[in-house]
């Protein structure tokens, strides 16, 4: 599933494609994704000029002129592709939504899987939305640091990996940055999240705020099904330094230990032992 860093690269490549145009074409070639769209969904978006494009947690957030707000997520495989309409030729079978702008853009919503979702809000009510209300701190934002970590953490009887993952406690986060985070911050997947405090916690922040930045930077990480909005693969899978790595020497210390795999809540966790305590 795309994690923070490539819902953000997707927003920062469509932003310039969108914002400040208006949607003078909309094609739902289906009446649901994971959940079903909006009655007159095509309808209400027609004509609309997008104010904003802005990301929270994995959810893509379009601002629109009426104050309605589009909300998008990408589910496991879907994909948001920006080319020019005279370029775009037949759409294939899983094109399920598209949007063409007043300057002849065509943005495409692809997704074999279909589940990604879109629906409709308005801006006042964002903050109350049942997709958005119980999401945690972002990782990004300028109040996300050790304290601000420690008292998310505080009394969380799990693991510090699956308190990574919870949504209520940091949004966006996935398997792949955790374990990324947890091994530059030196802390164990199996520590308990409740201990992760003072300099741990500010260690464990400082570490998912630079490994996310870095993701962002290099367009995301392409594994399966992810690309960026122009069509390019992301690349910071090459940069990994024990996701997917089991059994191979552990890249930051001399300890001579193998990089480890476990499984924790289903999913597969890659840590050093010897080097995250």
């Amino acid at each position: 599933m795309p994690e923070l860093p490539e819902v953000e690269t997707i927003v920062r490549g469509l932003r310039p494609q969108l914002v400040g145009h208006r949607l003078v074409r909309v094609i739902a070639r289906r009446p649901d994704l994971r959940i079903p769209l909006p009655p007159k969904f095509a309808g209400r978006l027609r004509g609309r000029r997008v104010e904003s494009l802005r990301r929270r947690a994995k959810y893509i957030l379009a601002g629109l002129d009426d104050g309605a707000v589009l909300i998008a997520h990408l589910g496991m495989a879907g994909q948001w592709l920006a080319r020019r309409c005279e370029d775009a030729g037949q759409p294939g079978a899983h094109d399920h939504v598209e949007f063409e702008t007043d300057d002849g853009m065509l943005l495409t919503y692809r997704d074999p899987r279909r589940f990604g979702l879109m629906t409709l809000t308005r801006e006042n009510e964002l903050g109350v939305h049942p997709l958005l209300a119980s999401l945690g701190l972002e990782p990004l934002g300028n109040e996300f640091n050790g304290p601000a970590l420690s008292a998310a953490l505080t009394g969380r009887r799990t693991p510090v990996k699956a308190a990574l993952l919870d949504q209520r406690v940091v949004a966006g986060i996935g398997n792949i940055y955790a374990c990324e985070a947890l091994y530059r911050a030196g802390i164990s997947p199996r520590r308990m999240a409740a201990s992760v405090q003072g300099v741990r916690a500010e260690r464990l922040a400082a570490a998912i705020r630079s490994v996310l930045a870095e993701a962002i930077e290099a367009g995301g990480s392409s594994l399966r099904d992810y690309v960026q909005s122009s069509g390019e693969l992301g690349y910071f899978q090459h940069f990994f330094q024990v996701y997917g790595r089991e059994g191979e020497p552990c890249p930051g210390c001399d300890c001579g230990a193998a990089i480890r795999r476990i499984v924790q809540s289903g999913r597969s966790t890659f840590f050093c032992g010897h080097r995250q305590r």
